[in-house]
């Protein structure tokens, strides 16, 4: 097995669970709109493509000009309030610490716009971790292209066959698979199984990422599996 040198995580969904504030900023574009609220399950639905395509999917019937006006609004309070209920997942300090600690360069790439990625991982004290962060501005595609991630790997020098992708969307896993990196898929985020379903391993939990025995020595092996794995090993 070749050993990984880089980390390309996702941001919503993997490190942080930002739904609530997702829902709310959601919520707040539909009310100023004369638009009806919807539920946090809705708003999963959403979630994955950026703001705009957000906008888009919340208002389907909308003329461009209120998509315009709603993705405004969405990302003005989007802005104000992106913490007030976003958390980190369990875990993700102590293992971002380890993976670094044994070596790993880690990296965001995100379908959010980089000043508002930054803006969370500062905030909620992570992002001093993170050798780089790419958000949905920073390149004219986003993922699910390949592009962000295979600039990182050329930033960083690393080939991809030295690279992991961890995401819990469609995107994620495609994005890595089109850019010929190993692909960890986490069952705790937003997409449902069935878009981690093509990746090379599923996490249930982020502490679980330093079990993969793509890192040897970090952990024991016990819980991370491929995805068409049936129960505990």
């Amino acid at each position: 097995m070749e050993q990984i040198k880089l980390i390309i995580f996702d941001l919503d969904g993997t490190l942080i669970d930002s739904l609530d504030d997702l829902t709310d900023a959601t919520n707040h574009m539909l009310a100023s709109l004369g638009r009806k609220a919807v539920n946090r399950d809705r708003v999963r639905g959403f979630v994955g493509q950026g703001a705009r395509r957000l906008a888009e999917r919340a208002m389907p019937n909308a003329v461009p000009e209120e998509i315009e006006i709603g993705l405004a609004i969405f990302l003005a309070y989007n802005e104000e309030h992106i913490v007030d209920k976003t958390r980190l997942y369990p875990g993700v300090m102590e293992t971002l610490a380890s993976l670094r600690e044994a070596g790993m360069t880690l990296a965001v790439v995100s379908n959010k716009n980089v000043a508002l990625c930054r803006k969370v991982l500062s905030t909620l004290g992570a992002e001093d971790f993170f050798a780089t962060v790419v958000g949905a501005d920073s390149l004219p595609l986003r993922k699910p292209s390949p592009e962000p991630l295979l600039m990182v790997l050329r930033e960083f020098g690393v080939a991809p066959e030295h690279a992991v992708m961890v995401g819990d969307s469609i995107n994620d896993i495609a994005a890595g698979k089109a850019a010929s990196m190993v692909t960890i898929g986490c069952s705790y985020g937003y997409g449902d199984m069935a878009e981690i379903a093509d990746a090379d391993y599923r996490i249930d939990a982020v502490p679980e990422l330093l079990e993969a025995p793509l890192f040897p020595g970090i952990g024991a092996h016990k819980h991370v599996r491929h995805p068409d794995a049936r129960g505990e090993p």
